[in-house]
């Protein structure tokens, strides 16, 4: 099994959202890695920490699972859609989606802040500086450490 990190702006998509919907298409993806990522790695099963951004502060909220192998975004397709590309067709996509499923929101939101002064999360994609993949792969030991922090009530002290 893979782990996975999914960035979303709270205000578009949270995982109050999720958990309500229960599942969701994971569409509007326009970075060829991001997209690679999930058309060739990504499996079901997968689990996804959900990453809330430009938000105040920043932080991964909770856990979903990949439900999906990828399938074209058919927002691509729609001229009305803000992610419409008139070079993806339904004969020819270039944009994938999967679907992703609610696990858990977490007690607390696990700061970006906190993923920083973490001395075992340095390695993390999501910190390093410049990278603003919506989709990025997590090691299992990181996602390990991060779903204890999101479980527990109590901020890290680092």
């Amino acid at each position: 099994m893979n782990h996975w990190l999914a960035k979303t702006e709270p205000g578009s998509y949270s995982i109050d959202d999720l958990k309500r919907d229960k599942k969701t298409g994971w569409s509007g993806i326009r970075n060829y890695q991001a997209r690679n990522y999930m058309r060739d790695a990504m499996k079901p099963g997968d689990l996804v920490l959900f990453y809330h951004s430009n938000a105040e502060p920043p932080g991964i909220a909770g856990i979903a699972r990949v439900a999906s192998k990828a399938y074209p975004d058919d927002t691509a397709f729609d001229p009305k859609d803000d992610h419409y590309d008139p070079k993806s067709t339904k004969e020819k996509p270039v944009w994938m989606m999967v679907d992703l499923q609610f696990v858990e929101k977490f007690g607390r939101l696990v700061s970006l802040d906190e993923l920083r002064r973490h001395p075992r999360l340095g390695k993390m994609l999501v910190l390093k500086r410049g990278m603003r993949l919506s989709i990025q792969p997590v090691e299992a030991d990181h996602f390990d450490i991060i779903r204890d922090l999101g479980r527990d009530s109590r901020p890290s002290g680092g």
